[in-house]
This record gives structure tokens, sequence and C-alpha cells, in this order.
């Protein structure tokens, strides 16, 4: 076993605890992403009424990047029981960021949860390559690193060949969770079928690729993400809180999306913003470039939705630096159009719409502000070609971090016109109403989405140059 992992008490009794009458009922999400976890209370208005979150370590072992799956533990059970006192916990829903899943025996880890960042050897890689099906089975375009899922799986049967798949089960990031909260195994859809080369979206099957090495039959039972497995364990609750199944971030919410009056019931495209950018397409599926960032999701019905996705983060810090966090605003953006000042894409290895790369910045930004800016900026011309490769159509609505930044929507709503962009409110926490929707399947957003409004600023030229300048050694300009 890996680390102090075991279950400390046992299951709470169904129907037992004194649950106080004057606690608000909500749903607990726990939020377990790649560079931050976050657990959050959401009221049955859509509201969204506490939220507690820590930044994740980067472990090691054996020279490998890990997943810091002890401390995120610890800290979920501590602050599942804080806030178990400050509502009437109606149910549990784990999210989890794509491409990780952990080997399990017995009562605990059988192994460190590999990182998709750690770098496989290349002759594995090699291997690797002739054993994955293609993308127009799977919709799963070869991405580096373990981006895969099934990458990792394969390099674990070279460095554990006694363990997977033998012995071990794998579970699915957010079913990870679920068990460590209930003790239930599970396998879900949304999970599987993020780029992970173990999934066949039109054919709702197992890859050859899966059912070939053995893996199919190590997962558990598949399971919807809305389905609840069984009372939380431990001392979690005052009374009987069950632990649904769960889903991956992106598609929690995209889910939540869904339910906004202003796109319900038509073709929009959601960007969905943070460490990664993933833009879902819904209205109709088809295969999107997977040599620029194209792929196929998997929603939480089963069904495929086109999508593209860039590390946005991570572009955003290569050009910001230092100067997180700083506020800029349409004099800067001013500023930086009528000096030139500009970038050049992809600063990250995470492929997007420009793989090939290698980002740069021409011209010096005078400010934190103008720097912070530029990094907005570079993000919405990312974002206007990653919409590209899904071919967008109607409305685009943005989600997460960045929808509340002070020049990307805009930007990108520049980009767009005359098709509407949207910003969730406040930012919103897609993923968390996402997930409460699976407990509560009419639960409406409590405030609706807020059109951006273009910049005041005149981007056109700015942006043709750009697009030439990233085009000049890709594809086509869009």
């Amino acid at each position: 076993m890996v680390g102090n992992n075991q279950f400390a008490l046992s299951s709470i009794t169904p129907g037992g605890g004194n649950r106080e009458n004057d606690l608000v009922e909500a749903v607990a999400v726990l939020d377990v992403g790649k560079t931050h976890a976050k657990l959050s209370l959401i009221g049955r208005d859509g509201a969204i009424l506490a939220v507690r979150s820590r930044a994740n370590a980067t472990p090691t072992a054996d020279g490998r990047a890990v997943l810091d799956a002890d401390g995120i533990e610890a800290w979920a059970l501590a602050t599942l029981g804080e806030l178990d006192r400050e509502a009437d916990l109606a149910a549990i829903v784990p999210v989890g960021h794509g491409a990780a899943a952990a080997l399990v025996e017995g009562d605990g880890l059988a192994a460190p949860v590999m990182d998709y960042e750690a770098q496989p050897p290349q002759e594995l890689a090699r291997a690797y390559e002739a054993e994955r099906d293609g993308f127009a089975v799977t919709g799963s375009p070869r991405l580096q690193r373990g981006l895969n899922l099934g990458m990792q799986l394969y390099w674990q049967e070279q460095l554990y060949p006694d363990l997977w798949p033998r012995r071990a089960r794998a579970l699915l990031w957010p079913q990870y969770w679920a068990w460590r909260l209930c003790g239930e195994v599970a396998a879900e859809v949304s999970s599987l079928g993020c780029h992970s080369d173990l999934w066949r979206p039109h054919e709702h099957a197992y890859s050859a690729l899966a059912k070939r090495r053995g893996w199919a039959d190590r997962f558990g039972p598949m399971t919807p993400a809305g389905s609840r497995l069984g009372p939380a364990r431990g001392d979690l609750a005052r009374g009987r809180v069950d632990v649904l199944c769960g889903v991956h971030d992106s598609n929690a919410s995209l889910h939540a999306v869904r339910s906004y009056p202003e796109v319900a019931g038509r073709p929009f495209t959601l960007v969905s913003t943070g460490t990664w950018f993933v833009a879902f397409r819904t209205g109709k599926a088809g295969w999107a470039e997977p040599e620029r960032g194209g792929l196929t999701n998997v929603d939480v019905a089963g069904e495929p939705v086109q999508s593209a996705r860039f590390m946005g983060g991570r572009e955003y810090m290569a050009v910001v630096g230092e100067d997180l966090g700083v506020e800029p605003g349409p004099a800067e953006v001013r500023a930086l159009v009528e000096r030139g000042v500009s970038t050049q894409p992809s600063f990250d290895y995470g492929g997007g719409p420009y793989p090939r790369g290698p980002g740069a910045i021409s011209g010096s930004p005078a400010t934190p502000a103008e720097r912070a800016a530029l990094g907005s900026l570079h993000l919405a011309m990312m974002t206007r070609a990653e919409l590209d490769v899904v071919g967008a159509e109607g409305p685009v609505v943005i989600e997460g971090r960045f929808a509340r930044d002070a020049v990307f929507p805009a930007a990108l709503a520049s980009l767009r016109a005359p098709d509407r962009v949207y910003a969730c409110p406040q930012g919103g926490d897609g993923v968390a109403l996402g997930a409460a929707r699976l407990v509560w399947p009419d639960l409406t957003p409590a405030v609706g989405l807020a059109p951006v409004e273009p910049l005041p600023v005149d981007i056109d030229d700015y942006a043709t140059s750009w697009w030439v300048t990233a085009h000049r050694n890709e594809l086509p300009i869009p």
C-alpha cells in the first residue's frame, strides 16, 4: 500500500444522525482539479453557499510526477466535516480532471497515482503507438506525455507487472474519490471518454486496446454519473449522506450550461476555462482536427461531443509571468495595439490549435497591466482558433476562471461578432452547478448568463496580423 490511505471509521448508518431543521439543504461538490482541489456547497436555488479550496502539492515517486492523493484526502475529509455543520447535505458529488486513474487493491492505493505530465520512456511511447486504436475510432488524438490515459496504463503494466492488470482495479479520478468516500467501485463514461484511447464514443463501448490488454474488466461496473453509490463513510456527516458516482470536470460544466435559458434547446459552444481551455460544440457530432487540438468528449448521457482544447492557464502564465492578479483594461489594450506588441503561439507542450510553436512575445509591454492585457489578448486569439477547430455555431458561453477576466471575454466578443458571447455570472462555478444538477436535475442557475460587450478598441487588424504570424508555419488562415 502507498501512504496512510485507509478508511478510519465505519459507514454511517442509513437514516442515522440528527439533522438540524434550520440548516439549508445543499449538495457538496468535491472538485479535484490538476492544480487545485475545491469543495463547494450548492443550494437548491443554484446559489453557491460556501467554497473551500487548496493548492495541490506536486510530489514525485521514483522520479515520476504523481498526484497528491493522500494530501487531498486529508484535506477533503476535514473540510467535509466542517461543511456538514454549515448545511444539511443532500449528497456528495465527486468531480475530477481527465487523464487520471488510480490503481487500487484492497482498501487503498496499490501504486502512486500517475500525473499526466510524467514523461514515459521513448521506446515505451513508440511501442504504445502501435497498440492504440486510431482517432477515427476513439476520437482520442495521440497526445504528449501521459495525456492519453491508455499511455499511463500501458506504462504501469511495465512498472508493476505483478499488479496491473492482474490484481489491481483502475478507478477513474472522480470514481476514485467516490470510492474513498463510500467504498463502492464504479466507472463512468465522461471520464472514460476524455482523450483516453479507451472508449469508442459512437459505439458506446470499450476500445479494442482496452479489451485486448484486459483493462476493460478492471474498471468496475459502468454507472451513470448521477447514480447514488452508497452512504458516505467515516466521520463526514451527522446523518446518511449519499455519494454519487461523479463526473469529469469539463463535462460537469457542459451539464450546467445546458440549463441556462439563454442557450437551452439551441446549438451553442461552451468554453470552459482554467488550466485547460476546453471548447464543447453542441448541436451535432463530428470529428474535429486532431492535429489542432480537436477531440471527441463524451457527455454525462454518454453522447459524443465535438471538442477542442489547449492549456490556456499555462499559456497565460507564460505571457504574464510574475504579474498575476494585475487588472488590465481597454487603455492597456489600446496601447498594445497602437505599438504592435503581440504574441506568437504556443508556449506549452499540451498542443492545441497551434501545436508547433514556439511561443514568443513581439515587442515589450510597458507595465504589469499591459502584460496582463497581452496575456488576455493571447488567450482570446487562441480561443477564437479553438472555436474554428470545432466549427462553433451560435452563441459562445465562457465559464470558469477567465470568465471574470477584465479583457479576455470582451476580446473574444470582438473576434466572434456578430455571434453573441455570454459569461457565466461572476465567472460562475459551472463545475459545481453541473455536479449539483446530477442530484437535482431540475436545478436552474440562480442568475442568468451575462451578455459580453465587445472591446471599445478596434482589434481587427491586430487579430489578422496575429493569425498570419501564427499560421505561417501551421495551417491556412481560418
